[in-house]
């Protein structure tokens, strides 16, 4: 056991190093790279946002997770307090839920009408398509956990002093609407997986194991000069393509 935790520590070690690299390249070549992290509750989103984040420039660097909208926000174009926070060149900028939530969250819990809903499938295309016309790398991953799972670490979120700020009365519906979630996860993967920004599911159940796959998947996506490609193998078909057949027999 012991061995193990010390082998996936190394791991970890080198793909920080490569994730250095990959700032460096989006830097020097003024790339735009946008990652956008959706998922159940408690999947492990902050964790891994650490865990990618811990080594890069906080200048180049940056987490999107915004709050509720404002009065005013709720009057804006939908996407509009989500596009102000895109990359500009040279930067790498992290989602942690995006306007993914309309899809989500809004739509199981009743936040948005269901024209609302209905509408953002056909934005959210051709605002993608726009962001990737423009050059921006846009990077999808929907981290995934089973309901025993997601109930343990609800659990342990109570028990810890220091995960108290994570708690949110959103959290006590999880469970409850747990398949309400499920099938919204299956329609928004489905209707959104766009070739120009495809979709990749994570299956999170094992945090070390998930941050390791997500990491090297995200390397192999991007290409980055001085890139270790012998590394980048760790996934353990973790990280697959959000296909029909994908989502039907690997999701939770």
């Amino acid at each position: 056991m012991v061995s193990m935790k010390k082998e996936k520590k190394k791991i970890l070690h080198e793909l920080f190093i490569e994730l250095v690299k990959l700032q460096k390249e989006i830097i020097s070549s003024e790339l735009k790279l946008l990652v956008i992290l959706e998922g159940r509750d408690t999947a492990g989103k902050d964790g891994t946002i650490k865990r990618i984040t811990q080594h890069l420039s906080p200048r180049e660097t940056r987490v999107v997770a915004l709050s509720k909208p404002s009065d005013r926000q709720e009057r804006e174009w939908y996407f509009e307090r989500y596009s102000r926070h895109l990359p500009a060149s040279g930067e790498f900028v992290i989602f942690n839920r995006s306007w993914y939530n309309r899809a989500g969250v809004e739509k199981v819990m009743g936040f948005c009408t269901h024209k609302e809903y209905k509408s953002f499938f056909g934005e959210v295309e051709s605002f993608e398509k726009m962001l990737t016309d423009a050059g921006f790398i846009v990077l999808k991953y929907y981290l995934d956990i089973s309901k025993e799972e997601q109930l343990k670490r609800l659990k342990d979120r109570e028990k810890d002093p220091l995960k108290q700020w994570k708690i949110s009365p959103i959290d006590g519906k999880a469970q409850e609407h747990w398949k309400d979630y499920s099938e919204a996860r299956d329609t928004m993967l489905k209707k959104t997986n766009f070739i120009h920004a495809p979709w990749f599911i994570v299956n999170a159940e094992h945090k070390d194991d998930a941050h390791i796959a997500l990491i090297s998947h995200l390397l192999k996506r991007v290409k980055y000069h001085g890139r270790d490609e012998k590394l980048l193998t760790h996934d353990d078909n973790l990280v697959y393509p959000a296909s029909s057949e994908n989502i039907k027999e690997k999701c939770y």
